[in-house]
């Protein structure tokens, strides 16, 4: 078997990435949205071969992906306003994200740093879409994945 520390991980830009990569995931989102496509059909669709997406379909994922790590780090900039922590919690809460943690700062000139870990086990959906929607929240002003583990 073999030992992570001799193939370690990257985290590389998708614009670096070589194209037959970048395609794998568009595979395996088309995959996912419509299962009943088969992987030729979808492979087809993209502009690859079957052979590259099963070369690859194993070793790429989105940064995102829930295959990926359950548990992931999170940094928000809010507005120092009544209710904005409260709104980011209970979306986080109906996404069925556990927090396990959270620290927040002080405010200063009007803007907090919370920091939130959060077991995404549970969700139905990438923790992708969870931060467009705390994106939408009033007095959100940043959002950052920290990191997944």
């Amino acid at each position: 078997m073999e030992n992570e520390m001799d193939n370690p991980y990257y985290l590389i830009r998708q614009s670096h990435l070589p194209d037959g990569m970048r395609k794998t995931v568009e595979v395996m989102e088309l995959l996912k949205q419509q299962p009943e496509m088969s992987v030729l059909t979808a492979s087809k669709m993209v502009g690859i071969s079957r052979s590259v997406f099963y070369k690859y379909k194993n070793v790429v994922k989105p940064f995102y992906s829930r295959e990926q790590a359950y548990i992931i780090t999170i940094s928000l900039m809010l507005r120092h306003t009544p209710g904005v922590l409260s709104k980011v919690l209970d979306t986080l809460s109906r996404d069925n994200a556990n927090i396990l943690t959270i620290n927040q700062s002080l405010p200063l000139q009007g803007i907090a740093s919370v920091t939130i870990s959060l077991d995404t086990s549970h969700m139905d959906f990438e923790i992708g879409l969870s931060i467009e929607k705390l994106n939408g929240i009033s007095g959100v002003e940043n959002i950052l994945l920290v990191g997944q583990g």
